[in-house]
């Protein structure tokens, strides 16, 4: 039997990115009582507001993350400014907001990132997932843990389900891996029923995270040329947020979600190739250029979203052809839009 999102107490920690922002507006709309914990430091305003000359389109996405904000405060949602790897802080907010659900998404969620700084990716994604996990045993009724495709490594089958192997290639995936297993080993020890999610190249308006679409669009926009890892062939299972929105909902309301892992994705991947495609049909004079293929990128494909389909009713609606077009048209309307007038935090 499912249950109501009305009136559900539910936070979401690291909240405020891309997946978060979303994730919480849905949620409202659909009557929980969400609250987000978000120190802002990961991607976010705090590191875009400092005036580091290496950040690109500075400007742009500081834009971004001010929509971002501006919408969770037009739905009322509050936003707590904490840092997850303080322990101690963390474990007042949860006497204070006494949640029901916890989605855990704080992470440094950039595998090139991750490879080059391993220190701060340990910091910030399993140092505040422990903090997190601590905090919940014993009082939540769902934890669930924002992993990756990444777990799998190179696909050794066009299509992988929730029981292949994992063998990660690289920092990120291998703690992705290691927060899987930590977050099992709290169901083991202390009954603390869990969720995993397994998302997979995700796109979709107000993302800041440079994403192989995001910067197609960006290039696109500004006459830049395409830059196309290797020779295209390379497949991804290419998701809307929309459609991983919808089934995050799906397996907060449905018990058959607890303990349980799935791959929340389109569920059929297409090539590097199909994406320029469709980026041509709506950019005519943009040009593609090839450049070499990162070593430490797994090859990946489909991930199979038939538990999902089986266990919660979950329906993607949005193939790359359809949500990507969207995302365009969001962008187009951004870029065009006049500046704001106001000075920018910064």
């Amino acid at each position: 039997m499912t249950k109501t999102l009305e009136n559900r107490k539910i936070l979401l920690v690291g909240g405020a990115g891309f997946i978060g922002h979303n994730l919480a507006l849905a949620l409202k709309q659909q009557g929980a009582n969400v609250e987000i914990a978000d120190s802002l430091q990961v991607n976010n305003l705090l590191a875009y507001a400092s005036k580091m000359p290496d950040l690109y389109q500075r400007d742009l996405y500081l834009r971004i993350l001010h929509q971002r904000l501006d919408l969770l405060h037009e739905a009322q949602i509050p936003l707590h400014i904490q840092d997850a790897r303080d322990y101690h802080a963390l474990g007042h907010l949860f006497n204070e907001i006494q949640p029901q659900v916890v989605v855990h998404l704080a992470a440094v969620a950039h595998a090139g990132r991750s490879n080059k700084d391993p220190y701060s990716t340990f910091d910030h994604s399993l140092r505040t997932l422990e903090n997190a996990l601590d905090c919940a045993r014993g009082r939540v009724e769902q934890f669930i843990y924002f992993s990756s495709s990444m777990v799998y490594g190179n696909f050794l089958t066009p299509e992988v389900t929730e029981e292949t192997p994992l063998d990660p290639i690289g920092i990120y995936g291998a703690l992705k891996v290691s927060g899987e297993k930590i977050v099992i080993a709290y169901n083991q020890v202390f009954d603390l029923p869990y969720t995993i999610i397994r998302p997979s190249a995700l796109y979709g308006p107000r993302c800041v995270s440079r994403r192989v679409g995001q910067i197609f669009i960006e290039n696109a926009i500004n006459g830049a040329k395409l830059r196309m890892d290797g020779d295209g062939s390379d497949k991804l299972d290419f998701t809307y947020i929309d459609d991983l929105v919808r089934g995050v909902c799906l397996a907060i309301q449905n018990p058959n979600a607890v303990n349980q892992t799935f791959n929340l994705t389109y569920g059929s991947s297409r090539s590097i190739r199909d994406l320029i495609e469709i980026m041509q049909q709506h950019f005519p004079h943009v040009e593609v250029e090839s450049i070499p293929r990162d070593k430490l990128m797994p090859f990946r494909g489909t991930l199979s979203v038939e538990k999902a389909k089986d266990l919660l009713g979950y329906a993607p609606q949005n193939p790359l052809e359809v949500g990507f077009p969207k995302y365009i048209e969001w962008y187009r309307s951004l870029m065009s839009a006049p500046k704001p007038t106001a000075a920018i935090v910064g």
